[in-house]
């Protein structure tokens, strides 16, 4: 089957699709002997002999599918520059080389995907995926009113653009703090720490507890499960819908619509 290299690379779990084009260009993948650095190149999974790294990489391994929970004091990254633990130290019985959806901070914990399928990984961490991830934030102090309609409506400016819309709820108080329930469907970088200390606040603690439908549960830290078959096609099927959303043809205004006026209803 022909492809394009750094998506072979991504199906056969050895990174996602753009850290595959980075591999690339780093000149550390080879095809049939030669080192291969233009991106874009098409192979034939089925008779090319492609390394990776010096290893011939697995076109079609076993995906697999984890659900972990994060403990604070860990780097989501397969391999951390100054040493410091990463999340690939807490999964012990998969053989399988998995890496991670996305990312939560060092000082963050909770719900976090890994997987070995790229092109999962791929579509759950684009911009335009739209994924709701569910945090619960320890905020020190008390939050107004006006301040959680503010984090709700976006619009919040953070570097690389202004935050969107989400939803934000109270979820209970104590003497000195307050915890509150942040839906978002962004990821940028250290946004929901960024966006409490815009309104003048300091976040505590940060625990995501849901990522589209998958909840953390009762999952001890530093523990992880596997997905269900389920829960795979659930996620597939969620990116799909969208997917389909965003090829729909833009009807002109004014069209018909099964005998309604377009934007009527």
């Amino acid at each position: 089957m022909i492809e394009r290299l750094q998506k072979v690379i991504a199906k056969a779990g050895i990174a996602s699709r753009r850290h595959a084009e980075e591999l690339i260009l780093e000149g550390r993948v080879q095809v049939n002997g030669a080192v291969v650095t233009q991106l874009g190149t098409k192979v034939d999974s089925d008779k090319d002999f492609i390394k990776v790294n010096g290893k011939r990489i697995q076109v079609e391994p076993h995906k697999i599918y984890l659900l972990l929970n994060k403990p604070r004091g860990y780097i989501t990254s397969v391999h951390d520059p100054e040493g410091r633990p990463t999340v690939m130290d807490l999964i012990s019985d998969v053989r399988e080389r998995v890496y991670p959806i996305g990312r939560l901070d060092y000082d963050s914990e909770g719900l976090l995907l890994l997987t070995n399928d790229g092109d999962l990984a791929e579509g759950l961490m684009h911009p335009r995926s739209g994924i709701n991830k569910t945090y619960w934030v320890k905020v020190k102090g008390h939050l107004t009113e006006e301040k959680i309609m503010k984090l709700a409506k976006g619009g919040i400016s953070l570097p690389g653009g202004k935050s969107a819309p989400g939803r934000v709820r109270p979820l209970r108080k104590t003497t000195e703090h307050d915890w509150v329930e942040m839906v978002l469907h962004e990821g940028k970088r250290r946004q929901i720490r960024l966006m409490i200390e815009k309104i003048g606040h300091d976040v505590l603690k940060l625990k995501r507890v849901g990522y589209a439908f998958l909840e953390l549960g009762d999952l001890a830290p530093g523990d992880y499960r596997r997905l269900t078959p389920a829960e795979v096609k659930g996620l597939k099927a969620l990116l799909n819908k969208r997917e389909g959303i965003k090829k729909e043809p833009v009807k002109p205004k004014g069209a018909a619509v099964r005998g309604k006026r377009a934007g009527g209803g």
